[in-house]
């Protein structure tokens, strides 16, 4: 019979295993984490995950979107800021940039390139990656409600093609060093230009 836990405990528990996720994933990337390193570095038996977690994916994806969503408050917060400042589409695209830059600079992000967040999403619930999605819809809605958006802006359409810059973020390499950030300031410039 698994043992109980007292809420503190559950919380302390899903804590540690959060931190260690962060870690694990910052040191081996998403394919070579495991749930035994995990719960070697936490010091609970392998059972116990099971019962805060139904997959390693479930962890590390929760873990990456709490640090999305950290990511999502600061941007709010500086694009709020254009609802009292004069607003100019270089001003928007500079603190764009600087976010996915800073995404970029995560050391929890380094690791993962394109295959590893397919992998990880192949292996994520449907509803999972839906809700998420839709999670990140909203999120734009949010930070352009500040903004004078064009009317006939589908904020759906506006959403996909910021995730399609994210993505071309995961093949920097491909890309090629030279040039990267002035292509991906480029991107953004443009897409910020359609929609306002």
């Amino acid at each position: 019979m698994p043992k109980r836990y007292s809420e503190e405990e559950r919380a302390y528990i899903r804590k540690r295993l959060k931190e260690e996720a962060v870690s694990c994933m910052g040191q081996f990337g998403i394919r070579r984490t495991t749930v035994d390193e995990i719960v070697k570095r936490v010091n609970i038996p392998k059972g116990t995950f099971y019962l805060f977690y139904k997959s390693k994916e479930l962890l590390l994806f929760d873990v990456i979107q709490e640090q999305h969503e950290l990511i999502n408050q600061k941007l709010y917060q500086e694009i709020s800021r254009f609802s009292n400042e004069p607003f100019s589409v270089e001003k928007l695209t500079d603190v764009i940039f600087e976010f996915y830059k800073m995404t970029e600079e995560m050391p929890m992000f380094q690791l993962m390139d394109s295959q590893e967040i397919e992998l990880l999403v192949r292996k994520l619930p449907r509803e999972v990656v839906e809700a998420h999605l839709q999670d990140d819809t909203d999120s734009i809605q949010k930070l352009f409600s500040f903004l004078p958006v064009k009317k006939e802006v589908d904020i759906k359409v506006v959403s996909a093609a910021f995730h399609a810059i994210y993505y071309a973020t995961l093949h920097k390499d491909e890309i090629g060093e030279e040039g990267y950030d002035e292509a991906l300031r480029m991107l953004i410039q443009g897409l910020i230009t359609q929609v306002l």
